[in-house]
């Protein structure tokens, strides 16, 4: 009886001990949480950019053309991001230059001499490098971003309204049967319109590199509010042909200046 008694003591103080331990374990695991916290807070509070992930959202404007973009990013170390972003965009050439056809009150203007979209697509990965923190929360952090990777050129045709002599009437895209016809102003009516031209286009595979300066000027470590501005190229093995009398082009060189906006975590 003794024993057993001395044995369920024994059980007890263990047992004792051991929600003893645990309390105090949980205790300092609540204690440096709220030291991050604070931390964190107080880092947000100077200026500093302090987060796990972010995701971006952002629209550009290029010296040839448009795009937008979302962007995924993972903070590796207090200064270096990583990150993974995806693009879309269309490609114009300096020389498009909307006309109006015959049929001027109820027609498309068209673009003379146009004969393809192009749409590339960017996949690619990256990092953004803190070059210089806020200061405080209403400053401004300066980053370096750069990324590379694969590039997918979308060619969509171009198709016109025309009147043909022959047989009235019709759309056409450039091809080498009606190119004298897609060519002749004065039998252009209208552009073929934006439905046109979606289930015939072709994939041009081909690479490209990017690299930048943004300015976030966001007043919260929570929100992205930011100003980027950088230059990028696309090349292609394939020639891309955009208007009928320029010379194709495999290397596209664009600068561009893109507003930005998401959240952190």
């Amino acid at each position: 009886m003794k024993k057993l008694s001395l044995s369920a003591v024994v059980v007890l103080f263990a047992i004792a001990a051991f929600a003893q331990d645990r309390r105090i374990e949980r205790n300092e695991k609540k204690e440096a949480k709220r030291q991050k916290i604070n931390e964190l807070m107080r880092q947000a509070e100077e200026g500093v950019l302090v987060y796990h992930k972010q995701s971006t959202f952002g629209i550009q404007l290029r010296t040839n053309g448009y795009g937008a973009f979302y962007e995924f990013g993972k903070m590796k170390t207090s200064r270096k991001t990583n990150l993974y972003r995806i693009d879309f965009a269309e490609i114009k050439e300096k020389k498009e230059e909307k006309s109006l056809g015959g049929s001027f009150i109820f027609g498309n203007p068209y673009i003379y001499g146009k004969i393809n979209y192009f749409y590339p697509v960017t996949l690619g990965f990256g990092q953004q490098y803190i070059l210089g923190q806020k200061g405080n929360k209403n400053g401004v952090a300066v980053t370096g971003v750069y990324y590379a990777g694969v590039a997918l050129g979308l060619l969509r045709p171009y198709y016109l309204t025309v009147d043909d002599p022959q047989e009235g009437q019709r759309d056409i895209k450039y091809s080498p049967a009606d190119s004298a016809l897609f060519m002749d102003q004065g039998a252009i009516i209208a552009g073929g319109g934006f439905s046109k031209g979606w289930g015939e286009i072709k994939v041009k595979p081909g690479a490209f590199a990017k690299i930048g300066m943004r300015f976030d000027y966001g007043r919260f470590n929570e929100t992205v509010s930011a100003l980027e501005i950088g230059m990028s190229a696309d090349y292609y093995p394939g020639k891309i042909p955009i208007m009928a009398r320029l010379k194709e082009r495999q290397l596209f060189f664009q600068g561009y200046v893109a507003i930005l906006f998401g959240k952190r975590k």
